[in-house]
């Protein structure tokens, strides 16, 4: 199932490897969406505020972890390039057990802080005590994002996408009847949907953890190999520590983001937690696109064909822009239904303020996609601290505009909305100019 992306075909191999990584992820976002279905039509306006808010945050934490799992993937994929099999499997050690500990560091700190959190994220008052109970719970699950994450990123670094979709989708699976089963029969309210999710997390990092130990002999770390080496976590760390920091960057501001819409009540809060998962469902496949890339990238770099990374990046950047132009046209088209699957029709405020974020995002998912491609670009050219830089533009701008228009009279939210094409807009053209400079210094 492994797939060697330094020669064939290019854009039939970065299809094939990306089809599998754009269904999982899918299957994620589908998950999401029953879940904030469940809860905004059983559970009403405030729960689904309290677990939108939830999951903004835990994308930011998962993102850390996610993060230095990704670099982690690239350093993988290097070596895998250069065939140098030793080295994998010691970097694999090595890794494992740093990111670990970062990983039972993290944990700790969340459960500890958790009051601390609530006030930074300015949850209404009403919110507070559900929001706090659905924590609790859904903390629990980090360490199995870590396990998930870190096993699924080593697969794909040495081109096994198939497995880690497997796996997702059995979970995302199980997570939805527990929905239904905790939330519907059970009557747990929101504890339900956290205790589903994180029983579906253990079951397929356990599954993912089973499937490597019995299936993956050349993948095994043998005696040898367990052996703390500093050059190796230096080198991963220099991959991993940038990748993670912009991962925690980019949600970090979308954090900040959430705090502001959270100040404009209840109704913005349904709102936007709907209007998210209708956006993150539309810009999905290509994110996923830009993760496989990035692999296509990092083993063609670790075997030295440049030539063949330049051919990548047009077929690349041209099956981007045509699937964001065509899901753009779609939610901008269907963005009142799309609503209307998780708000009730008689929210009508709700609806249109989702409506209006929509018709904002959906005319510029071209920014994001190709935003995506450059991420995956620099961390696979071990230049992980550019894909920073990017992140900074755009969150930055994300941010400081939407704090700027939200307080203007007249404006109010609306800005917040304004504000994120203009960061994806800024962070492309700072990366086209930096990838055009990179090629010419060549």
């Amino acid at each position: 199932m492994q797939q060697n992306l330094t020669e064939g075909p290019i854009t039939k191999k970065l299809i094939l490897f990306a089809l599998p990584l754009m269904v999982g992820n899918i299957l994620q976002q589908l998950y999401n969406v029953v879940d904030t279905l469940i809860v905004g039509r059983v559970l009403g306006e405030i729960a689904l505020g309290a677990v939108g808010s939830s999951f903004t945050l835990m994308t930011f934490l998962n993102s850390i972890i996610m993060g230095l799992c990704m670099g982690c993937s690239a350093y993988f994929s290097m070596q895998y390039g250069k065939k140098d099999f030793d080295r994998l499997r010691q970097s694999v050690f090595v890794s494992f057990l740093a990111i670990g500990v970062s990983a039972l560091g993290i944990n700790a700190a969340v459960y500890a802080g958790i009051d601390g959190i609530l006030w930074f994220l300015r949850v209404p008052e009403v919110s507070v005590s559900m929001m706090k109970d659905y924590l609790l719970y859904i903390f629990a699950g980090i360490l199995a994002v870590f396990l998930y994450n870190f096993l699924a990123n080593l697969l794909r670094g040495v081109g096994n996408s198939f497995v880690p979709l497997i796996f997702l989708g059995a979970s995302t699976v199980l997570n939805i009847f527990l929905d239904l089963f905790f939330i519907l029969v059970l009557d747990m309210g929101v504890v339900g949907a956290a205790a589903a999710t994180v029983v579906s997390q253990y079951v397929s990092a356990i599954g993912l953890l089973v499937y490597y130990l019995k299936k993956c002999p050349e993948l095994w770390v043998g005696s040898k190999h367990r052996k703390w080496n500093g050059q190796i976590l230096r080198e991963i760390a220099g991959l991993s520590g940038l990748t993670s920091v912009q991962q925690s960057i980019m949600n970090f501001g979308i954090l900040m983001v959430q705090g502001l819409v959270n100040s404009f009540g209840t109704a913005v809060m349904a709102a936007f937690t709907a209007a998210v998962k209708i956006d993150a469902f539309a810009y999905a496949p290509v994110q996923d696109f830009g993760n496989a890339f990035s692999t296509f990238v990092a083993q063609n770099y670790g075997a030295g064909n440049e030539e063949r990374i330049k051919k990548g990046i047009k077929s690349a950047g041209l099956m981007a822009i045509v699937f964001c132009v065509c899901i753009s046209a779609f939610v901008w088209i269907f963005a009142e239904p799309l609503m209307r699957i998780f708000i009730r029709a008689d929210q009508m405020e709700i609806i249109r303020i989702g409506v209006e974020y929509l018709h904002i995002e959906g005319a510029c998912y071209v920014g994001i996609g190709l935003l995506f491609l450059f991420y995956g670009y620099y961390r696979a050219m071990n230049r992980p601290g550019v894909s920073v830089v990017l992140t900074v533009v755009s969150l930055g701008t994300r941010v400081v505009l939407a704090y700027i228009l939200s307080a203007i009279p007249g404006i109010g939210e609306t800005g917040i909305w304004v504000a994120i094409p203009i960061g994806w807009a800024l962070a492309d053209i700072a990366g086209a100019m930096m990838m055009k400079k990179t090629w010419k210094s060549d």
